[in-house]
């Protein structure tokens, strides 16, 4: 079995004091977020350590809940289309017969009035209205200092800032109360989080906020927090700006050329980069 990371280590740490606990409560003491805690313990689980990771409910609550949504069509699926559509009618789907159908009348459409211009004809200017905008190139990747934006899962518009980042920060770390162990080093990432949406985001701003070394490895967060340099909280408001500041520990040798952050534990379209100077 491949030895945990130190925040696998931490989460094992805890549940083996009680041997049995929820996840958020876990999450709460580590302040984590109760979704990563989950995901970790789950992939923990599957990796062969005797780790059981459940769930209860109030059967008749949930139940009620299902029969509910079903009355409204929330877990119908929308109507097939494409060659293969049926019709249902009755019990049993019925196929569209095959062969040449009777044509339907349809009324004439009615006529669209002219479309509104811009500028004078044969000129840069000159745009119909019914034509497709060109959309603003949003950058995925800077250098530290630059703000680039995303979208978070809920659909809430954020930029995000990395504002600087300290490696090495060992003096940040041992002034803590941590230790190192021989051969690692500190490094702390600074991030400032802007939702300029209306939608609440609800994660924690740097959940997924990774190092990508020169081989192309990833470096997750360490879970400790800093007096001096306070850690992200869970959560920003609309309008509101939130920043926050990450740990990690690596080994000495290993050279950090990005930062890189996303909204999944994957890369996707939202991923960030930005580019750390030698």
């Amino acid at each position: 079995m491949v030895p945990p990371d130190p925040v696998d280590a931490r989460l094992l740490a805890v549940l083996a004091e009680s041997g049995r606990a929820a996840v958020h409560e876990i999450a709460q003491r580590l302040g984590m977020d109760p979704r990563e805690a989950a995901m970790r313990l789950i992939t923990l689980s599957g990796s062969g350590l005797p780790l059981l990771v459940g769930v209860e409910c109030d059967p008749n609550g949930v139940r009620r809940a299902l029969a509910n949504a079903a009355a409204y069509g929330n877990y119908m699926g929308g109507p097939p289309s494409g060659p293969y559509a049926v019709h249902q009618s009755g019990p049993h789907p019925v196929q569209q017969p095959y062969g040449p159908q009777a044509p339907i009348s349809q009324p004439f459409p009615a006529q669209q009035p002219p479309q509104a211009t811009w500028g004078p004809p044969q000129s840069a200017g000159w745009v119909r209205a019914d034509q497709p905008q060109p959309k603003p190139v949003v950058s995925r990747t800077g250098k530290i200092g630059s703000v680039l934006e995303a979208d978070s899962l809920e659909g809430a518009r954020l930029t995000i800032q990395l504002v600087e980042v300290v490696d090495p920060a060992d003096f940040l770390f041992t002034a803590a109360g941590y230790k190192l162990a021989e051969g690692e080093r500190a490094v702390v990432v600074h991030t400032e989080v802007t939702n300029t949406s209306q939608i609440p985001y609800t994660s924690l701003p740097d959940m997924y906020l990774v190092l990508v070394t020169k081989t192309g490895e990833t470096v997750t967060k360490a879970p400790v927090s800093l007096s001096s340099r306070p850690a992200h909280k869970l959560g920003i408001q609309p309008g509101e700006t939130a920043g926050g500041h990450s740990v990690f520990v690596l080994p000495d040798e290993t050279q950090v050329i990005q930062v890189r952050w996303s909204v999944r534990p994957e890369v996707d379209l939202n991923t960030l980069v930005w580019t750390v100077d030698d």
